[in-house]
């Protein structure tokens, strides 16, 4: 992955449901026509790991959770679709895996549209930066709507199968990956390097993958909800500073990923949330320019 790190790992981009809200509070300047965001996951197959996720998508337990005040709220503001076929387990299947066969699933963050099938994955380790959960899990349930958290989509033994990325032990990255100067080897085999994305979120997390072809996907999960933001630099409507944990980081991310995207165009990124992208990704074509 690193300085002649090569992968042999197959990649598969896959979504499980998607929500709606309006194109304009997406991306600055958007219509205001209502929009569909898929809720992305990503399936690697690795030589020594095995199966592993980016995230996991929506499941049947994020209408559970939302049922009553205030988390009802967040169901109202991001109306949520979502078919049998589409759960995790059932995609899975698709590949003659069942939940017992993920080895680790990295968590880009913790909102509930990325973490909703945890219960379903009780055998899997989870990776993830210290402080996406460390903040969520000290601050009052009254405080859970604001950072669009479900603490009940979080596992009884999650602590037991929590792999904190060690944040003291960074590794330099070589000057193609520039902006991003430091990540962090998730699996310690360098095939699959985290970077932190602040601002979305806390603890946020990204990461650069190469498949079995040699093409180098960077998943960049809330960091932009559209392709196009990261190509033309636009952030989303002011509206959604009110969502983000630092909006200034936000748009200092924002900046970045526009770099690098200018300077790698042969890198697939992959916002979790654009259609266009997710689309052409799941029918195996190169993500539309």
């Amino acid at each position: 992955m690193v300085e002649g790190k090569e992968s042999k790992m197959k990649i598969d981009i896959l979504h499980a449901g998607y929500c709606t809200a309006p194109e304009h509070l997406a991306i600055h300047g958007g219509r205001w026509r209502m929009i569909r965001f898929p809720a992305m996951f990503a399936l690697f197959r690795h030589p020594k790991f095995g199966a592993m996720l980016f995230d996991t998508g929506y499941s049947y337990r994020f209408f559970d959770e939302t049922k009553k005040f205030p988390n009802r709220i967040y169901r109202w503001m991001t109306p949520v679709h979502l078919k049998e076929e589409d759960l995790v387990v059932n995609q899975l299947a698709t590949f003659n895996l069942t939940p017992a066969d993920i080895s680790h699933v990295f968590l880009s963050h913790f909102h509930a549209d990325h973490i909703a099938s945890l219960p379903d994955l009780a055998w899997s380790r989870f990776v993830y930066l210290p402080h996406a959960y460390g903040r969520l899990r000290h601050s009052p349930p009254s405080e859970d709507l604001k950072h669009a958290f479900l603490r009940g989509l979080i596992p009884s033994d999650f602590d037991s199968r929590s792999h904190e990325v060690d944040m003291t032990k960074p590794i330099l990255l070589p000057a193609e990956y520039a902006p991003f100067n430091t990540g962090y080897s998730l699996l310690g085999d360098e095939s699959m390097i985290g970077v932190e994305l602040p601002g979305h979120a806390f603890g946020q997390m990204g990461v650069f993958a190469r498949d079995d072809d040699g093409k180098l996907f960077f998943f960049v999960a809330d960091a932009a909800w559209l392709k196009r933001s990261v190509i033309e630099n636009r952030p989303p409507h002011r509206m959604a500073n009110l969502l983000f944990s630092d909006p200034t980081a936000y748009c200092q991310t924002l900046g970045d990923l526009h770099s690098y995207y200018l300077t790698h165009p042969d890198t697939i990124v992959v916002p979790s949330h654009c259609e266009e992208t997710i689309r052409s990704l799941e029918h195996g074509r190169p993500p539309p320019l």
